[in-house]
């Protein structure tokens, strides 16, 4: 879940609430269905994760000492906290030879990954995270969220994450929920529904006037009913390429090999009667994969000559993906 919002609006004190740096005045704040009021702070703290901006780490600790600080405080043997720290290491993407070495001799990027697994060290079933990536490049700030998700799918932890970044919001969490100042809760949903129906004007205009835009890289080319497009088997006949380009209104066609797309021709070439499978072929110019988003295949048809070839990891084809279906996606479903 993200917790994003306007400044002042509550983001961290809920989430310090949750492993109590900030003791609730009244309600109840369930983990795993216990109130954390009754929960003792030792344990409740051993069972939550915490990464904050920059990492958060011991400056005078090598990576491998900042990464087994809970295990330690916990009395493992040294073999299964070295153990623990290699397996981490491996798991956000640190090289072992780093573990000897101090927070201030890495890049940003890297102490970031340091704070994730120093946060999982004891695998806790809960992680927080304060704005982890604000202090790091674009570059490097895309890279550690692609990560992450990586990381979630492996892990499957509940996850709390504030952000002041709409697009950082909308990429990580499966809910949002989107406070206004004072601790408002404005509108708890999943990010699609936050964009395809905000709850009032607040959100409206904190989503923006782009939403609809916005709201093409939540989805994925793989939720399209592909289109056969412009497409026949490399054994057609140069009739039947021709038939099929004027039926589709084009001036390429491409061409099947054994189920996989073997490039595109020029229905030109094909006038004096030439064989499709021996005419000039040119690469997909506009290609995407399953999981590309639908704001990734909509740029490529922009910037195409081309139809955009679906065609997953192994090179075999899909289908093709349209304007028109992309626009089909963003209005077919209702407003809640």
């Amino acid at each position: 879940m993200a917790l994003i919002g306007p400044s002042g609006c509550g983001k961290t004190t809920t989430l310090r609430m949750i492993n109590r740096l900030i003791e609730p005045t009244s309600g109840r704040l369930e983990v795993n269905g216990r109130d954390v009021i009754n929960e003792s702070l030792t344990e409740l703290r051993r069972g939550i994760g915490y990464v904050i901006q920059q990492g958060g780490l011991f400056p005078h600790r090598t990576v491998a000492q900042n990464i087994a600080t809970v295990p330690r405080t916990l009395g493992w043997d040294k073999s299964r906290v070295a153990d623990r720290v290699a397996e981490l290491a491996e798991l956000v993407g640190l090289e072992l030879t780093m573990l000897d070495r101090y927070p201030d001799e890495l890049s940003g990027g890297q102490q970031q990954r340091i704070g994730v697994a120093r946060a999982l060290a004891a695998d806790p079933p809960v992680l927080l995270m304060d704005e982890p990536f604000g202090a790091v490049d674009p570059i490097v700030r895309s890279r550690l969220q692609d990560e992450l998700l990586a990381l979630q799918q492996q892990l499957h932890k509940t996850i709390v994450f504030v952000t002041h970044d709409l697009e950082e919001a909308l990429k990580l969490g499966d809910r949002i929920a989107l406070l206004n100042v004072g601790g408002i809760l404005e509108q708890y949903s999943t990010p699609d529904e936050l964009l395809r129906s905000p709850a009032n004007t607040f959100v409206e205009q904190f989503v923006g006037e782009d939403r609809g835009m916005k709201r093409l890289a939540l989805k994925s080319v793989a939720e399209l009913p592909f289109e056969t497009g412009p497409v026949i088997p490399d054994t057609a006949s140069s009739s039947e390429a021709v038939a099929t380009a004027e039926a589709q209104g084009v001036e390429w066609i491409g061409l099947i090999c054994d189920d996989r797309f073997g490039g595109w021709v020029r229905v030109a070439d094909l006038a004096n009667g030439s064989v499709p499978a021996d005419a000039e072929r040119f690469p997909p110019a506009a290609q995407v994969t399953p999981d590309s988003t639908l704001r990734n295949a909509m740029e490529l048809i922009m910037t195409s000559r081309t139809s955009v070839a679906v065609i997953n990891d192994g090179g075999h084809f899909g289908g093709v993906v349209s304007l028109d279906a992309i626009r089909r996606s963003l209005v077919s479903e209702p407003d809640l």
